[in-house]
């Protein structure tokens, strides 16, 4: 018998976002709290694992307490404990599974598993209701994947890239053009300062499948930049940023457009942390906006890491009566069709 209330409170630590969060009926959002870790990484250029980890053990509770007193609640209220089951940073993940596995185990409440990409793609339904079949477009730092979804909690991976993530090959290109860290959003920024007068590759743009590949368009960047130093030219950042953007948007939109066509969705969702990417929202909006496919792209809260989109996923697997055990543990390289 499926269950058609409930009140869920999530955690996330997958990465470098310490977060709680509180979702009854699967879609009311109570409270999303989020302590962020960007200063302390900024400097690193990148996340750096074992700070990832010491910051997440520093900021758990306090995050878990901020949730439940936004929310109004107490832990007698809440019907299940969900949390990032993986993919994710291994140390960061065990903070978020142990202290979920303590908190259900103390108040006597069932914990769910929840996969980091099932949670982004979920983060749409806190804004607008699903419609299947459906499919979803993440990009984020550590994915690009296109994901068929043909009922609620059903992930089916059509394609996804072989080698960097768009949003891995972002922060590279921003470190190179000596941006700060996280580097998507610079580059998003100075490319609509400029004009995209370089020449870079669309790898497997015109190809059948629905895989990636962006190693070779950031190798790319580099050479380009390395070139010009070495005969003195003189190297527009606002320029490479255009040029290298509106290479990853070609790819993706390319992409996703050939998919919507031909497993005949009725939705688009995008997800994940580069849907705050303000060029890629512009294009995929004017891609579709001749179709009878919905587009749906979450706010920008809800695109970066957070709990809320882990308690609205792990609400469908409580209405399901799927429950995690005592002894799940943190899998940095959980497979999202495990999740079916």
């Amino acid at each position: 018998m499926e269950r058609t209330e409930s009140i869920i409170l999530a955690i996330e630590t997958s990465c470098d976002e310490t977060a709680a969060a509180i979702v009854k009926n699967e879609t009311e959002l109570l409270s999303n709290v989020v302590a962020s870790q960007i200063e302390s990484h900024k400097r690193f250029g990148g996340v750096v694992p074992e700070i990832a980890s010491r910051h997440h053990v520093e900021q758990i509770t306090l995050v878990i307490e901020e949730a439940l007193k936004k929310a109004k609640l107490t832990m007698d209220d809440i019907d299940a404990v969900a949390v990032t089951e993986g993919p994710g940073l291994v140390g960061a993940l065990l903070v978020g599974v142990n202290a979920a596995k303590a908190l259900a185990f103390a108040h006597g409440k069932p914990v769910i598993g929840v996969h980091h990409i099932a949670g982004h793609i979920y983060a749409n339904r806190l804004i607008h209701e699903m419609k299947f079949p459906l499919l979803s477009l993440v990009v984020s730092g550590g994915h690009t994947e296109l994901i068929l979804m043909k009922e609620h909690g059903h992930f089916e991976v059509i394609g996804e890239t072989r080698d960097d993530a768009a949003g891995e090959a972002y922060d590279k290109v921003a470190r190179m053009l000596e941006l700060p860290y996280p580097g998507g959003p610079h580059i998003d920024r100075l490319a609509h300062e400029g004009k995209p007068s370089y020449s870079l590759p669309r790898a497997m743009l015109d190809e059948d499948s629905y895989e990636f590949s962006f190693s070779g368009l950031k190798s790319a960047v580099i050479n380009t930049i390395h070139n010009a130093k070495q005969k003195n030219e003189e190297i527009i950042k606002e320029n490479i940023a255009a040029s290298f953007q509106q290479s990853v948007i070609d790819v993706l939109v390319t992409k996703t457009k050939r998919a919507v066509e031909q497993f005949g969705v009725k939705q688009l969702l995008v997800a994940g942390g580069v849907a705050a990417n303000k060029g890629l929202r512009i294009e995929l909006e004017k891609a579709f906006q001749h179709s009878d496919v919905e587009v749906i792209i979450p706010p920008l809260s809800l695109c970066t890491d957070n709990a809320a989109m882990i308690a609205a996923a792990g609400a469908i697997s409580y209405r399901k009566g799927k429950f995690g055990t005592m002894a799940m543990n943190g899998e940095p390289g959980l497979p999202i069709e495990i999740m079916n």
